[in-house]
């Protein structure tokens, strides 16, 4: 108890040095909180991919409940998506939580009156506006009203009013998303403080707020504060709540970005085991957190743990939803993935193939998720190929020659992305391609450069299984697919931002440096398209490009 109240205080003590300077800028105009009718039964919810949940819980008397959402975290991330607060029933929250949204109840008196009065009407339209603007991207005009919404619910329901904190949280929100961190965080902190001057700091309250205080320093990387604040969270709800699984999840995302992997993987394992011995071992919740616990495996190259998770995920998913699911696809493609690193080549292609299948029923046929399948598999018969050389070269050839199919297949689904992205945004210069074709052109052009560079190796391997006759012949094609993979970057990486990424550019220069080296090693010849010289001076010239983003992501 002890530790607990003196962790909130050295928290709260940031607060005191900057609070009449946010809080003195209040004027008129300030920030109101959408209502919620508070009834009996409470449960906790899970949002959609928005990430957004709530606190609930039994509760029989009139007091205010106040229902925060928070983002939900991400791989390695966190959303940006906002936390407002909204004026809708508990019985509806079920619907609007899996949009993301949140609530805040007004406060009930003894005799089950609502406080009244023209500042708490004020406050409940300058928040419902404020709101809308929000959610349309009008930052501006939202922060008026959230300040004067703020304002309002300090005279109408009084300074130290759980319905002030709840208004500190939406222009909290609203600083984050404009990443005024510094306006941001005096906020969240005033928050927490009336909520424990109101509540005491056993109140389940208490630990909702700083779960999106523990978000907000999660956002910047500040991990012991995102720590402290889970921590806090954690034993405020009790190790026995089931909702307290939630909370491990996030602290061991913070231990791990810290470095500390096995305190992190306990956590983990620990959260996942709550949800499966409360029946939520099927949920999406849970097959997210196993989807990370994974990666983190896969990250830290502890391939047979990772595999031993994604086929309990793709069991899952084959029970749940079938292969009729992109769900399903997208676990086996990654377990698939673990099988190739660890050599266990038949099954991976397996799998590779069964995702194809299921991928042609499901997507149009120039996808370029298909187009990202057949680059697996032909990678995977590859391997396979270097596997028959020694025993049968008639086969290891046959094996490549399906590979050049896969990937001449695959080169042309990304040609075909990557032009209609162009087309779209010649036809739209005004508003330009959607984020959705943008990640999809990103995409491809990483699959056209991987997809080229692989053809050249496989000829390559192709000229040293036949005939030294053939052997000019080969080294002419893989050098052609070579200049046709700068060519591609010459065509399509002057355009943003598929063409600015760390993995577009790393896939670049893979093929830049394998063309040298042919040509170092007399294997192809130089030409006017690339000298041996030009060759080293581009390679310099993106590997200090890579060198550079990575500086300015690890600021």
């Amino acid at each position: 108890m002890y530790l607990r109240q003196q962790a909130i205080a050295n928290l709260l003590t940031r607060f005191r040095h900057v609070r009449s300077r946010i809080f003195s800028s209040s004027g008129p105009n300030s920030l109101p909180l959408l209502q919620v009718s508070c009834k009996t039964k409470f449960s906790h919810q899970y949002g959609s991919a928005a990430g957004g949940y709530a606190w609930r819980t039994n509760q029989n008397d009139s007091r205010l409940w106040i229902l925060l959402f928070a983002p939900a975290s991400l791989i390695y991330g966190i959303t940006p998506n906002p936390v407002l607060a909204e004026d809708i029933s508990i019985e509806s929250t079920c619907q609007n939580d899996t949009e993301g949204e949140n609530a805040v109840g007004l406060r009930k008196i003894e005799d089950g009156s609502v406080v009244s009065n023209i500042h708490t009407s004020k406050w409940r339209v300058f928040t419902d506006s404020g709101r809308d603007y929000f959610l349309q991207g009008k930052l501006a005009d939202a922060e008026k009203l959230f300040l004067s919404a703020l304002q309002e619910a300090k005279e109408g329901f009084g300074e130290q009013d759980p319905h002030v904190a709840s208004a500190c949280n939406n222009l909290a929100e609203l600083y984050r998303v404009k990443k005024a961190f510094d306006k941001a965080e005096p906020l969240y902190l005033e928050a927490i403080k009336i909520l424990q001057e109101s509540f005491g700091p056993e109140d389940i309250r208490i630990g909702v707020a700083f779960h999106n205080l523990g978000q907000f320093y999660l956002v910047q990387r500040k991990l012991e504060d995102a720590h402290t604040c889970y921590e806090i969270k954690g034993r405020v709800l009790g190790h026995g709540n089931i909702d307290y699984a939630d909370t491990m999840y996030h602290l061991a995302t913070v231990l791990y970005l810290q470095g500390k992997e096995n305190d992190s993987e306990a956590l983990f394992l620990e959260s996942i085991r709550i949800l499966e011995e409360n029946g939520e071992g099927d949920s999406m919740t849970c097959i997210r957190r196993l989807r990370y616990l994974a990666q983190t495996y896969v990250k830290a190259n502890r391939l047979t743990d990772a595999e031993t998770v994604q086929r309990k995920i793709l069991h899952i998913m084959e029970s749940s939803k079938g292969w009729n699911s992109l769900d399903t696809v997208i676990a086996a493609e990654g377990l698939a993935l673990t099988l190739q690193s660890t050599g266990i080549l038949m099954e991976a292609q397996e799998l590779f193939e069964r995702c194809l299948e299921a991928r042609k029923k499901l997507m149009p046929q120039d996808h370029i998720q298909i187009g990202a399948n057949m680059l697996h598999i032909a990678r995977v018969v590859m391997l396979n190929s270097n596997r028959m050389r020694k025993m049968n070269i008639s086969e290891a050839i046959d094996e490549l020659d399906r590979a050049k199919e896969l990937l001449d297949n695959s080169t042309r689904i990304a040609r075909h992305v990557l032009n209609k992205l162009i087309k779209q945004k010649g036809e739209k210069q005004n508003y330009g391609a959607s984020g959705k074709a943008l990640r999809e052109g990103h995409t491809a052009f990483v699959i056209l450069l991987q997809s080229l560079e692989i053809l050249a190796l496989l000829e390559t391997n192709k000229q040293e299984l036949q005939e030294s006759k053939e052997e000019i012949l080969a080294c002419y094609e893989a050098e052609n697919a070579l200049l046709e993979c700068i060519s591609a970057y010459k065509e399509f990486g002057t355009e943003k931002p598929i063409g600015d990424s760390f993995e577009v550019k790393a896939a670049y220069l893979s093929c830049l440096k394998h063309l040298s080296s042919l040509i170092s090693t007399g294997r192809a010849q130089q030409s006017k398209e690339a000298t041996l010289q030009g060759l080293k001076d581009e390679i310099k010239h993106i590997e200090a490009e890579i060198s550079s983003n990575r500086r300015r992501h690890k600021r």
